[in-house]
């Protein structure tokens, strides 16, 4: 299993503010501590506000902020509201796809028990037990200038 870089991104936003003595974080000073694409984060930031995980305001002061404690963010849960196809293989999607195995494999029932126990590990993570001292460090380091 690879998580996509949509997901991973995610993630590592939810760490920077999550692990930020700062109010809010505006999408360019987040997407340059991160060392990545602005218009790829705004997306990013875009599913995880839909999904209750970040708040957003528009405007002058304006800003990304964590929605609710890091304490009430489980791993699992942030990471399957990312992805945005879940699907381990084929027979997965929602149509069934093309597999002709499909009905008779005994493959997939594995893989579905295995991206459950996945997420279950996850979720027995918070976001705030990701908070160590060198990620605090690295967060409140100035921006470098480009």
């Amino acid at each position: 299993m690879r998580l996509t870089s949509f997901s991973d991104f995610g993630l590592r936003a939810l760490l920077v503010l999550a692990g930020s003595e700062r109010e809010t974080w505006s999408s360019v000073d987040l997407a340059a501590k991160l060392d990545i694409s602005r218009d790829h984060l705004i997306k990013v930031l875009q599913r995880l506000a839909v999904g209750g995980y970040v708040q957003a305001t528009r405007g002058v002061g304006g800003g990304v902020k964590l929605a609710k404690r890091a304490t009430a963010i489980r791993l699992g849960d942030a990471l399957e509201w990312l992805e945005d196809d879940p699907a381990l293989a084929e027979c997965f999607r929602d149509d069934g796809g093309r597999c002709l195995l499909t009905g008779f494999c005994a493959l997939r029932p594995k893989l579905e028990r295995a991206r459950r126990a996945f997420y279950a590990e996850l979720n027995a993570t918070t976001l705030a037990d990701c908070l160590n001292p060198a990620l605090r460090e690295f967060v409140a380091a100035p921006l470098s200038a480009a």
